[in-house]
């Protein structure tokens, strides 16, 4: 099993994909606004934001639920930096980056060395 795609419900979904493109670089792939608009990661699976609709709540101040991506050293210091600029970096450890997006979400680049047990022989 591997991840399919992440749909995530913003408020505005022009502010939230401006984030998405210019702080991770990530490409439209398919764009159905104002309801919906695709991102496509480097191991093609998607990140769906779906426009949140008024009855729906927000994410909670301070939540600590996370969205991690995998990147290597060199793109984890440039959206570093980019966070820093722009005023979503919410902390940092050795391998890992955390930004806020536009609506709170929390999000991370990590060059953090995952174990991953080999399935086959």
């Amino acid at each position: 099993m591997r991840l399919h795609h992440l749909a995530l419900r913003v408020a505005n979904i022009d502010q939230t994909v401006t984030y998405y493109r210019d702080t991770f670089g990530l490409e439209v792939i398919r764009d159905e606004r104002p309801r919906a608009l695709w991102l496509e990661l480097a191991d093609g699976s998607l990140i769906m934001l779906e426009t949140r609709g008024a009855d729906e709540p927000g994410i909670p101040s301070g939540s600590k639920e996370l969205v991690a991506f995998e990147v290597d050293a060199e793109t984890k210091s440039r959206i570093r930096q980019r966070a820093l600029d722009t005023g979503c970096f919410d902390g940092d450890t050795e391998h890992t980056v955390y930004l806020r997006d536009p609506d709170g979400r929390r999000l991370a680049v990590s060059t953090y060395p995952l174990k991953r047990p080999n399935t086959r022989p």
